[in-house]
Order: C-alpha cells, then sequence, then structure tokens
C-alpha cells in the first residue's frame, strides 16, 4: 500500500496536495512519501523476524540522502555498488558494518575505501576480483571478509536487462568454480577471510517459484562448503521483489519470507537482503507539466516537461508506469502518446494510452516512479536534473534542488 490517494478531484501525497508541490517546487519533481517508505521497509522486514537477518536495502533503486537516512534510522544496512554509493550510504548515517559490496567491476580503490570504512564484506563476482582484494587488504594490513557470487543458473522470469541468474549473464561465478575459489582462498590468500555465500538471479520477480529454487541449490553449495572446511555464516539472497506497475500480482513480502524461513531452517546462517523496488518502487512519483498537446490523423500526443532523460524504465525497457491526472476533474478521455522534449523517438512515458484529455498547464503523475527514476537520470540533451521532495504528513521539503543551467557545465573548460 502507498500513501498517493485522490481526495475529492486531487491526488494527495500524505497529507499534501501534489498540485500544491508541483506548483512551489516546479517540475519535473520526484516526490516521495516518507510514510510509505517506512511502512514497505518495515512490511519486508518483519517477514523474517523469526530468523536472524539483515536488510541491506540497495542504494541503486534510490540513493536521495533523505531516503537513505529514513531507513538508517530504521536500522537498515545497504546494498552498494560503488565508492559512491558507499560515501552516500556513510553520509546518512550507515553503520559500515552492515554494508555489503556488490558488483563486477570494484576498482582497487573502491575496495580500499571499503577496507578502511570497515563494511560487512564484499561479494566476489571473478577470480580476478578475489585476487585483487587479497592485494588491496594486504597493502592497507586488513583482513577482507568476503562472499563468493554465485549464477545458479535459474530463470527468474523476467525482462531481460534485469535478469542476472542465468549463465549467459556477467554476474557470478557457476557453482563448481566456487568451490575452488574458495578453497583457494583458504590455502593461499591471507589476507581475505570468507564468510558467506552469495546469489541474486534478477529484478522484478512475481513468483516465489525462482527464488526457492535458487536457494534449493544455494543450500547445497553451503553443505559442500562446510565439509570442505569453509566456514559459511552469511547467506546474502539479494534482493528482486517485484511490484505491482500494472497487472503484476506479485507476492506480498510475508510469503516471500515464508518460504525463505522454510528452505532455510536448521542451515545455522543469518540471512542478508537486499531489497530495493519493493521497498521505495511505489514510494515515489513523477509529476510532470504539460506543455503542448498535439493531434494528428493517426496519433494524439500529449507533450509534457519531463522525459526519458529524468525516467529512463518506458524507453530502457518499454516499462509500463500509469499515469493520472494530478486533478482528476476531466471527464473526457483520448488515446495518447506521452511524450518529452527529448530529439528522439524514443522519448516516450507511455503509448497509446487511454488517459484524460488534458490541456497545457495541467500536470500529470507518473506512478511507481521512486525506484530507478532520479538514479538513472542524465543530462542528455543539456537537461538540468528534476528536483527531489519527501513528504511527511501534511509538510514537505525538497531535498534536492533542481539543477540549474550552471551546473550542466561545472567543471568544464574551454581550452
Amino acid at each position: 500500500m502507498h500513501y498517493f490517494q485522490y481526495r475529492g478531484a486531487s491526488l494527495f501525497a500524505e497529507g499534501v496536495r501534489v498540485e500544491r508541490i508541483a506548483e512551489e517546487a516546479g517540475t519535473p519533481v520526484f516526490i516521495y512519501s516518507q510514510r510509505t517508505l517506512k511502512r514497505h521497509y518495515e512490511a519486508f522486514g518483519s517477514a523474517f523476524k523469526k530468523a536472524a537477518h539483515i536488510i541491506c536495502y540497495s542504494v541503486k533503486a534510490n540513493s536521495n540522502l533523505s531516503v537513505l537516512k529514513t531507513f538508517a534510522d530504521l536500522g537498515s544496512g545497504f546494498d552498494i555498488v560503488s565508492g559512491g554509493e558507499l560515501f552516500r550510504a556513510l553520509k546518512a548515517g550507515a553503520d559500515p558494518a552492515r554494508v555489503v559490496f556488490s558488483g563486477v567491476g570494484k576498482t582497487e580503490e573502491e575496495i580500499a575505501y571499503a577496507l578502511k570504512k570497515g563494511i560487512l564484506m564484499f561479494n566476489v563476482e571473478s577470480p580476478q576480483e578475489l585476487k585483487t582484494l587479497d592485494a588491496v587488504a594486504g597493502r592497507l594490513r586488513k583482513r577482507a571478509r568476503f562472499a563468493i557470487r554465485v549464477n545458479p543458473d535459474v530463470d527468474p522470469r523476467t525482462h531481460p536487462y534485469i535478469s542476472t541468474g542465468l549463465k549467459k549473464n556477467k554476474f557470478g561465478v557457476e557453482s563448481s568454480e566456487a568451490i575452488g575459489l574458495y578453497v583457494h582462498a583458504r590455502d593461499n590468500l591471507k589476507n581475505v577471510e570468507a564468510v558467506g555465500i552469495d546469489c541474486h538471479i534478477g529484478s522484478q520477480l512475481t513468483r516465489i517459484g525462482p527464488f526457492v529454487e535458487a536457494l534449493k541449490k544455494t543450500k547445497r553449495l553451503v553443505k559442500t562448503l562446510r565439509r570442505e572446511g569453509v566456514e559459511i555464516r552469511y547467506l546474502d539472497m539479494g534482493g528482486g521483489l517485484g511490484i505491482t506497475y500494472d497487472k503484476e500480482a506479485p507476492p506480498h513480502p510475508s510469503k516471500y519470507g515464508n518460504a525463505v524461513i522454510r528452505e532455510t531452517r536448521g542451515l545455522d546462517v543469518t540471512l542478508i537482503f537486499e531489497p530495493g523496488r519493493v521497498i521505495v518502487g511505489n514510494a515515489g512519483i513523477l509529476v510532470t507539466k504539460v506543455i503542448y498537446t498535439k493531434k494528428t490523423p493517426y496519433k494524439n500526443f500529449i507533450i509534457v516537461d519531463a522525459a526519458m532523460n529524468d525516467l529512463a524504465r518506458p524507453s530502457l525497457y518499454g516499462s509500463y508506469h500509469a499515469i493520472k491526472a494530478v486533478r482528476d476533474g476531466t471527464a473526457t478521455e483520448i488515446t495518447a502518446d506521452v511524450v518529452g522534449p527529448i530529439c528522439e523517438s524514443g522519448d516516450f512515458l507511455a503509448k497509446d494510452r487511454l488517459l484524460p484529455d488534458v490541456k497545457p498547464g495541467e500536470f500529470l503523475a507518473v506512478m511507481s516512479a521512486g525506484a530507478y527514476g532520479f538514479t538513472m537520470s542524465s543530462n542528455y540533451n543539456s537537461r538540468p536534473r528534476a528536483a527531489e521532495v519527501m513528504v511527511r504528513g501534511r509538510s514537505f521539503s525538497v531535498v534536492k534542488k533542481r539543477e540549474r543551467l550552471e551546473d550542466l557545465v561545472r567543471g568544464e573548460a574551454v581550452s
């Protein structure tokens, strides 16, 4: 459940009219509901209250400092994939001992930064990375805790761009190779310590089955490693639980929790989860102003001031985001494409969508934009990036100022 609801003809974010936010903060603007963030975090956490676990929110989904601080204040850990994300998490009050570092391309500088800060562990994705981790830890006279990300070759039945657990994906190593890496680290690498195993199969999963299939394979690997004398204390299940954008019916976190707890009973590990989209996706919207409407013999177009540089998912994945009128007072509807000002035919937020027959100056809300919205935005076509707003009850504040034209050339020089 989220707290973006109509009261009469007006769309509200918690206790604030969205139209008021758009008028005062300008558009395009991302609006987040703190009450929704907290509700979703607590719903996910309560699903695992009967098991030893750590929730490490996936920073890549939404890295706004106020969003991160909301979770840090609730005791969340963090899943990061860059030194920049670690910097953000620490800036928001994260406990480094509850941070896991994922990703296939960690640089030596990023590894050193994370070691100095004392993170919980690195999710290692290749033999070369493990060797580099050992070398950097040795130079710093540190001992690096690690898990190996295992690719279980499970089809998550999601968009191919966000599938990560198949043999053809760039992520992780196969189980047979992982066993050899753990044993090699134990016998030959003196500056690393194996503490866990990691398995993440993809994003926006709407069925429990793929999770359970991957977990069964990972359990067998844990038992094999223990027989080899490699003690596994953490089992990182990754993230990936989906949300409703359109007609999807993903399982409630409690059902996911019951399945995981049942499968890991007696395994004697601390479970780590890296939820992102499931917590923040429906806790945010993107509000945009209608600039023009355009009718041709073939199409209706609603031209708005948000574009593919603000929300890339429709153009990148063909993803569906519901679009609602901020003031729902128009009785007539038309079938139209919602498009932005970017000079690309792929610049659209919706295609052939039945929508209110809005007029220039009115506002539209692009729903489910809290995950992979601002974090994937860019300055393409030299467009300043949008503002971000956090709503708390009956008040709101701008938590990321809209970029100015001067920000577009910051750091550049004419030579």
